[in-house]
């Protein structure tokens, strides 16, 4: 942001309005409660009224973390699930330069406890951004790699937003909405970065399945992604795509009319299809789409198959203390999570 100059621009319309203001540019890839340090010094340092966060989900998720740690002290790991933190803290304006995390307008922030290597989910009012200023065109630059997989990570929010079971009659709209956009134009946008079409498509599907999840939540994907994150630093997006396959075969059967409605909000199959045929034209889809955007398996990444099938327990036993899984449309008991895991690098 710094280099492409966007930060900047920021700069300069916050100059001329007569604003002062201070750039941190130490945030990580999926951050940590060590990379949040800097900008909560310069917070007190400074005095700050507001955070504007640019960039995509890991920047606006540390400006989140930020904002509450900034006005209430504490560690980070005093704020993660099960509570609810409903506290205002420092009003975030959040500006994505990707189109797929969705958290310009989400409750949720997550952030890594590196002694313990635990993906923690923050969740609560306290942590929605006071504002949030979308633009497609700030996407043109993003190389195919993270088109790729912040756009599945989109998709994934819609499908288990809609298949949740907090799903409601407000997210089932956003959700279904976004998938009529996303699934169309996130291999154009892969294979076309100057697209602006399916950029700008893509970046309002973004937004809308964001707008779905952090209104009924997220499900099993997420709840086992976040482990492998953390574990072997594998980002966000690109998790989800893993597991997004194997993860809808194994809750197909137990909501096989939502997930038809998914696959005929994607496009895949007619409305009249029956829900079986639906869900078979899903599963493809999930598959090709995976090819299609060269989503590699764990041990294709470079992750040891020895050492993931290791850590299964516990990165099991993490995926159900988030929560994330008990949204899914059929509750997983620790043994099925843990051979839903072991299947990835069967």
């Amino acid at each position: 942001m710094v280099t492409l100059g966007y930060a900047q621009q920021i700069g300069d319309l916050l100059a001329a309005a007569d604003l002062s203001y201070a750039v941190c540019a130490e945030t990580e890839p999926e951050p940590t409660i060590q990379s949040l340090q800097p900008a909560l010094a310069m917070c007190d340092a400074n005095q700050f009224d507001a955070i504007i966060a640019l960039g995509g989900g890991s920047p606006i998720d540390s400006a989140k973390a930020i904002a509450i740690l900034a006005r209430y002290g504490g560690q980070m790991s005093d704020y993660k699930v099960p509570r609810v933190v409903n506290e205002k803290g420092l009003p975030v304006i959040a500006i994505p330069t990707t189109a797929g995390t969705g958290s310009e307008t989400t409750r949720f922030t997550v952030i890594t406890e590196e002694t313990t290597d635990e993906k923690m989910l923050c969740s609560g009012a306290g942590f929605m951004p006071q504002a949030a200023l979308v633009d497609y065109e700030l996407t043109l630059s993003l190389p195919p790699r993270i088109t790729a997989d912040t756009g599945i990570d989109a998709l994934t929010h819609a499908i288990e937003a809609y298949v949740s079971r907090k799903a409601n009659a407000f997210s089932d709209q956003q959700a279904l909405a976004a998938m009529r956009l996303i699934a169309p134009y996130l291999k154009c946008a892969y294979e076309d970065g100057s697209d602006v079409q399916a950029r700008e498509q893509l970046m309002l599907g973004a937004t809308l399945a964001g707008i779905a999840f952090s209104n009924a939540s997220v499900a099993l994907v997420h709840g086992m992604s976040r482990p492998i994150g953390a574990f072997f630093h594998v980002p966000h997006g690109l998790s989800n795509a893993m597991l997004l396959p194997s993860v809808t075969r194994f809750s197909l059967p137990h909501a096989s009319a939502r997930y038809a409605d998914c696959a005929k909000a994607m496009g895949l199959c007619d409305a009249a299809a029956s829900d079986k045929e639906a869900g078979v034209a899903l599963l493809e889809e999930l598959d090709i789409l995976n090819q299609v955007l060269q989503v590699p398996s764990p041990v294709e990444f470079g992750i040891d198959a020895g050492r993931f099938v290791e850590l299964a327990p516990v990165m099991a036993q993490q995926a159900l203390d988030s929560g994330s899984p008990a949204n899914n449309p059929v509750v997983p008991n620790l043994e099925q999570i843990q051979t839903l895991y072991r299947s990835l690098v069967a």
